[in-house]
């Protein structure tokens, strides 16, 4: 099971690949600006957790997206050294073209599943992902003989 997630996991990331890089973006860059749309003002640090890079990497990000007009932070930390970011309308502008372009390969990848199965799917992998998030318990330590 977890190869075939890997498998799926792969494919989905080379896919989203292609079709982000005619428009001049990877992965990392497109999940910093969706991730910006849905919660604005997030942090460096937070940015990096949820796109699943260093803090060194996403500030390396960040510091082009400002330069691109893509992004703004404050210059001046609301609190502590956080420098919240937000999306600027070029910003905006970029990531609808790249959500349509992730839209479709997310289609390619459902196309011949059904809905009752897409809700079957959806279920259980969100399940899988809480179950490896939470702390393992005494009896999932050892393997069974």
């Amino acid at each position: 099971m977890g190869y075939l997630v890997k498998e799926v996991s792969s494919a989905l990331r080379a896919a989203m690949e292609e079709v982000l890089r005619p428009l001049g973006m990877n992965i990392t860059h497109y999940s910093c600006l969706e991730l910006l749309a849905q919660r604005p003002g997030l942090s460096n640090s937070d940015l990096a957790r949820g796109t699943f890079v260093t803090r060194q990497s996403m500030n390396v990000l960040l510091q082009t997206l400002e330069r691109d007009g893509e992004v703004v932070r404050d210059a001046v930390p609301t609190s502590g050294k956080a420098l919240p970011t937000e999306l600027t309308p070029r910003g905006r502008e970029r990531l609808a073209a790249a959500t349509a372009a992730v839209r479709g390969v997310e289609l390619r990848m459902l196309a011949d599943i059904d809905d009752p199965d897409r809700q079957t799917v959806f279920l259980a992998l969100r399940r899988m992902a809480r179950a490896l998030r939470e702390p393992r318990r005494a009896t999932d330590a050892s393997p069974e003989r």
